[in-house]
């Protein structure tokens, strides 16, 4: 099994503390994978199995839970068996209606540490923000990192599906991780079922976390939205900017309901958006933002040749990894120029462009360039796949491999 230890660090550290921690994060990215090592690591601490009660929604054996009173009859009487600390694990609750009333209810009536898993982001409502007020932590999972893929391979004794003999083994197969993403289940799958395992996935978001969750009715309309941020990943967009693209169409359409569409699309971790700032009046740009993909496999698999940027496609994979370290991450607008992400944390700061390859000097002008206007001292980084060091002027260049492979070791 690989150890997803970025998570597991932090949920040891978790332990015990009196809150109830919420796992979230798209389908299929390895939540319920995640608990099972966690049930090795609480058992590894000498917890009687007898107080691990784990609870996979999504099994067969538990179908009939629909309602938090199934759940309080099938635990309630687990939790009442002895007075030792119980270990409670539930997989994909948002499966319940009004869970959260007796998630809290467990949590003040027993002796008890609690650990949930759900695919979309309505379980930190306002709602629930509101009942459970100090009483929760949440954990953002995110589909397999590079580093990650490459151990997932290893473990799976399984060849890189790619074959360019011009290329190292590392670049092999960071060709495979950009096309295919880092879901557990794609990584697995032959080369000729990854597309169709992507789209399936792709059409269970659709339908269960947005379609039935929000009962939208206009599903065309829904299809075209997402396939018009699919096709810009990473450019300047807006709720607005969509409302003027479609109805030139002459669909009857407001701009509220693509307000709404984008945060449904939000909420099931399908996209994450990102904010834009102005770096000489350090205020945020409204309605100018990017929106990014939780995995990458989505771009290949939704559009065709044709449509592709691989530029685009490096900067999501960029964006994803720094999503990965809990940085705060915007938009830089600098005059004429932007910056692709200015990131934050802890009271540090850095610049970050992104582009696919240096081609010609040109090109190494054009990158550089925002850095060039930018005044102050903070570390300015250029990530492309080029091997050659494009290193210049105190901007540090970056190979795309050895930032995934190495960043903040």
């Amino acid at each position: 099994m690989v150890n997803r230890n970025q998570y597991m660090d932090r949920i040891k550290r978790l332990m015990n503390l009196d809150a109830i921690k919420i796992i979230t994060g798209i389908r299929r990215c390895g939540k319920s994978y995640f608990l099972e090592l966690f049930i090795k690591e609480l058992k590894n601490k000498n917890i009687a199995p007898e107080n691990i009660i784990h609870i996979d929604l999504e099994h067969p054996k538990y179908n009939y839970i629909e309602k938090r009173e199934e759940l309080d009859e099938l635990l309630i009487p687990e939790l009442e068996k002895n007075d030792e600390k119980k270990y409670l694990l539930i997989d994909e609750i948002q499966n319940i209606s009004k869970w959260e009333k007796s998630i809290n209810g467990y949590f003040k009536a027993y002796n008890i540490d609690i650990y949930i898993t759900g695919s979309n982001s309505k379980l930190l409502s306002k709602e629930l923000a509101t009942l459970l007020t100090g009483r929760y932590i949440e954990i953002k999972m995110y589909p397999f990192s590079f580093n990650e893929f490459i151990n997932y391979k290893k473990e799976l004794n399984q060849e890189c599906i790619m074959k360019n003999e011009l290329k190292t083994q590392n670049e092999n197969l960071f060709e495979e991780y950009l096309q295919y993403g880092g879901l557990p289940l794609t990584i697995s799958a032959d080369k000729k079922d990854k597309l169709i395992i992507l789209q399936d996935l792709y059409s269970s978001i659709f339908l269960h976390d947005i379609i039935e969750r929000y009962s939208i009715r206009n599903v065309g309309l829904l299809t075209r939205i997402t396939k018009y941020l699919i096709e810009n990943t990473g450019n300047l967009i807006s709720a607005n900017s969509i409302y003027k693209h479609l109805k030139q169409d002459k669909l009857s359409i407001t701009p509220n309901t693509v307000y709404n569409y984008l945060e449904y699309l939000e909420k099931s971790y399908f996209i994450s958006k990102v904010s834009r700032e102005d770096m000489i009046g350090l205020k945020e740009i409204n309605n100018s933002e990017k929106y990014y993909l939780i995995d990458q496999g989505f771009y290949k698999s939704n559009l065709e040749e044709k449509q592709q940027n691989k530029g685009r496609l490096l900067e999501n994979i960029v964006y994803l990894e720094l999503l990965r370290h809990n940085y705060k991450i915007t938009i830089g607008k600098l005059k004429d120029y932007e910056v692709d992400f200015i990131i934050r944390k802890d009271n540090k700061k850095a610049y970050i462009q992104v582009a696919y390859e240096i081609k010609d000097d040109k090109t190494l002008e054009r990158e550089l360039k925002p850095f060039m206007e930018i005044k102050d001292n903070y570390p300015k980084y250029l990530i492309t796949t080029d091997r050659d060091d494009y290193s210049a002027h105190g901007i540090k260049h970056l190979n795309i491999i050895e930032f995934l492979k190495n960043f903040e070791k």
